[in-house]
């Protein structure tokens, strides 16, 4: 009786060491002494203990950081730069079989191809095309990777570091760009003001009734200071709109 127990009691650990439960978001490659045998389908799954084994491989979007690489640009500038890779596994066979480590190797991959990018463009352009720079970036590791079932989603370049003489010319460049654009809008400002004021003028010229109705407006904006004191040196008379009356009556 006591050798039956035993015997249940070891086979059913035999049964439930060979007990395995695969998530929605992985595959699990089962192997039969080292030898490939299937892909384990998410669900509840056994395989034969000490004689059978397993590797996980997680199928969702991975994401991982590019260590920051030291650049030396087409002009010859040296920054530090560093990126995000966004990947996934399309074919959990070929990604354990086909290469050894595919994060290791996706790595060194986007590592030695954001410096051949990156150094093969000004500096100028790293700044202002970073959505570019990581496309090309993405081409060559997905041309490396597309043979071991992985899929390359994006390459975004996150931060470039710039040496401190560097950074403080680009901001004395922008300080002077600002003040140069706010030189061109004052002198703009100025034309249409000037402009403005000959039209002005221009239609003064042609009634000369507007500028017995500007010289009220005036005396009103100065009559606001009670303390102001108004000398008129000539006679209201002498002002054109009166000239014109006079050649009105001898007509």
């Amino acid at each position: 009786m006591n050798k039956l127990v035993l015997i249940g009691i070891i086979f059913g650990l035999f049964l439930f060491g060979g007990i395995r439960i695969v998530f929605e978001y992985k595959r699990a490659l089962k192997f039969r002494f080292g030898k490939y045998i299937k892909t384990l389908k998410p669900g509840f799954r056994w395989i034969i203990p000490f004689i059978e084994t397993i590797q996980v491989v997680d199928i969702r979007v991975i994401t991982f950081n590019i260590d920051s690489q030291e650049v030396m640009t087409e002009d010859n500038v040296p920054c530090s730069i560093d990126g995000v890779v966004f990947f996934r596994i399309d074919n959990p066979e070929k990604a354990v079989l086909e290469v050894e480590e595919y994060k290791f190797a996706i790595t060194q991959l986007a590592q030695a191809a954001l410096r051949d990018v990156c150094g093969k463009v000004e500096l100028d352009t790293i700044l202002s095309k970073r959505e570019e720079m990581g496309k090309n970036i993405k081409e060559i590791v997905e041309e490396e990777t597309k043979e071991w079932g992985i899929i390359i989603n994006d390459v975004k370049i996150k931060d470039i570091q710039l040496p401190e003489n560097m950074r403080r010319m680009m901001a004395n460049q922008a300080e002077a760009e600002r003040s140069r654009r706010a030189r061109i809008i004052l002198a703009l400002a100025e034309e249409q003001a000037a402009s403005k004021l000959l039209e002005a003028g221009k239609l003064i010229d042609q009634s000369p009734s507007a500028i017995k109705l500007r010289l009220y407006q005036t005396l009103s904006n100065i009559a606001a200071e009670k303390n102001s004191t108004i000398l008129f040196p000539f006679p209201e008379e002498v002002l054109p709109v009166k000239k014109v009356n006079r050649k009105k009556r001898k007509k």
